[in-house]
């Protein structure tokens, strides 16, 4: 079945999103590389923004697309089957597999994260004040830098720490290190 767009609904949760995040229209203008007017009437449900404008607005707010063209229900429940789970293979040693399903409203994230020995997965930059990160460690040393404080985390052990810090994830061991990082951000009103 295929829906149309409601441009009202899209507009609510591009201004919802803006507002709940302290920006205003100048400045999400500005980092989305779309101009005031033409933000405006987004907003105000008049104007059917094509694919890269609404890309360059989702990316200034900093959200997915489908976060701003996803319906406003939430399920009961919601599933993610682990053939439908998405595995990003860095081809650096490292590689990442998302296990939560997309939830509307929540801006949320699950993962499973194998670094192989010697290998640095690379710095991830500061999240939003107010994002939280839970780490747990299966298998192998993690050691983490976050905002240029080392720690080692071995098998069993976990750690949670403010997302808007700098932080770097490495294996420093001499087997696999198997992770678990959840980042849970405030809801977002839709």
């Amino acid at each position: 079945m295929t829906e149309t767009l409601d441009i009202v609904k899209l507009g609510k949760r591009v201004r919802n999103l803006r507002q709940n995040r302290g920006f205003s229209l100048q400045e999400i203008s500005e980092w989305a590389s779309v101009s005031v007017s033409m933000l405006s009437a987004v907003e105000r449900g008049q104007k059917v923004p094509s694919i890269q404008v609404l890309h360059q607005i989702a990316m200034a707010l900093k959200v997915s697309v489908g976060r701003l063209i996803e319906s406003e229900e939430l399920p009961r429940v919601i599933t993610l089957r682990s053939d439908e789970e998405t595995l990003v293979t860095s081809g650096a040693g490292w590689s990442r597999k998302v296990l939560s399903p997309f939830l509307p409203g929540f801006e949320f994230e699950f993962t499973r994260t194998v670094i192989e020995p010697g290998v640095e997965a690379g710095e991830i930059g500061p999240q939003r004040t107010g994002t939280r990160a839970f780490l747990a460690v299966e298998a192998g040393v993690l050691t983490m830098i976050l905002d240029g404080r080392i720690l080692q985390l071995g098998a069993g052990d976990s750690a949670s720490y403010a997302g808007d810090c700098r932080s770097v994830f490495r294996n420093d061991g001499e087997v696999s290190c198997v992770c678990y990082l959840s980042v849970n951000h405030e809801p977002t009103a839709i």
